[in-house]
């Protein structure tokens, strides 16, 4: 346990001291990773798949505001979408902007999320997006999560009925009766989608149900959550999954739940770790309140105090006591 604290302090340490540096590296890194995964799910258009343009774009990123990288990575899906078909560009665009109006009037705070949730789901470990945002966020987290929810399941819909999607004409020759077939194609398979449903409504309520369990007043409010929050996922994905008939692979779902149950206790070691055996209770008054407070120490490791010993040889004080007869 101490030699975890160690780490803790150092990485604590070394990031503020170079937090200038580090958050612009994670934006680039995160951008990257992005624009990876939309390259390698809807990468129609050729230019944008390219690593000078991809590097490019990911290093202007890291000097934007998270805010800005999401319509940033907004664009490039929907340049890669009129690649393939007009009717998709537009279809997606139209989705995008009702996103992007709930998100900036309700969470504009977490933007990072909107990107990372498709990069979770990319890793097989989506629901560390949930567990996490209800530790760190608040239960508005469900629209930001949702949406970037929402973009994964564009991209993997169109990224499986690409040839039916495609279209060989552009502006220059439309056909109003294909174009209008092809929107309801787009449409349908998009707003219809069982799987993506039952993923925001397993997602919302894990958020609501870690955050509501970690605000308790009562010892180990942290681990309860994440453990009840865990029970909520499961059950409520297989009550949605069984209500709306989505063919959702239980079997990865509890490996995947596994495996992002140990990310976020790595995560709550690095924002939450505390000492409940310590606990003590202080009660204060003021002319109009009594005051009862609860407080718990953050566990720390303190270092030992050095202490110094000088040794001297008895060479040297024969000679210095010589010296003083002389």
């Amino acid at each position: 346990m101490e030699s975890l604290l160690i780490v803790k302090q150092q990485l604590t340490r070394f990031y503020t001291k170079f937090e200038a540096y580090i958050v612009p590296v994670l934006k680039f890194l995160a951008m990257l990773f992005a624009l990876i995964f939309i390259g390698s799910s809807v990468g129609f258009m050729s230019k944008l798949k390219n690593p000078a343009i991809v590097l490019i774009l990911s290093l202007l990123c890291s000097f934007m505001p998270t805010n800005v990288i999401v319509l940033l990575a907004g664009f490039v899906i929907v340049a890669h979408m009129y690649a393939l078909s007009l009717e998709c560009a537009i279809v997606v665009l139209f989705i995008f902007i009702i996103m992007y109006a709930l998100y900036f009037r309700f969470t504009p705070s977490d933007a990072i999320v909107v990107i990372l949730t498709p990069v979770a789901f990319a890793m097989h470990i989506p629901y560390v997006i949930p567990l996490a945002m209800g530790f760190v966020g608040s239960p508005i987290s469900c629209i930001s999560v949702g949406c970037g929810t929402a973009v994964y399941y564009i991209l993997h819909y169109v990224s499986e009925h690409q040839d039916a999607l495609s279209s060989g004409g552009g502006l220059s020759d439309i056909d109003v009766e294909s174009m209008l077939g092809g929107f309801k194609t787009v449409i349908d398979g998009i707003l219809k989608n069982d799987v993506m449903i039952a993923m925001i409504v397993t997602f919302a309520a894990t958020i609501i149900a870690v955050y509501l369990i970690r605000r308790l007043k009562i010892n180990y409010s942290w681990q309860i959550a994440l453990g009840a929050g865990i029970i909520t996922c499961f059950v409520v994905l297989l009550v949605s999954s069984a209500v709306l008939d989505a063919d959702v692979g239980i079997g990865g779902a509890i490996l995947s739940l596994f495996f992002s149950a140990i990310i976020v206790l790595v995560l709550q070691f690095f924002i939450f770790n505390v000492d409940y055996s310590r606990a003590e209770y202080v009660q204060f008054e003021d002319d109009e309140y009594y005051y009862y407070v609860k407080a718990i120490p953050k566990i720390t490791l303190e270092a030992p105090a050095v202490r110094v010993r000088r040794h001297t040889s008895r060479h040297d004080d024969d000679d210095f006591d010589d010296e003083d007869e002389d």
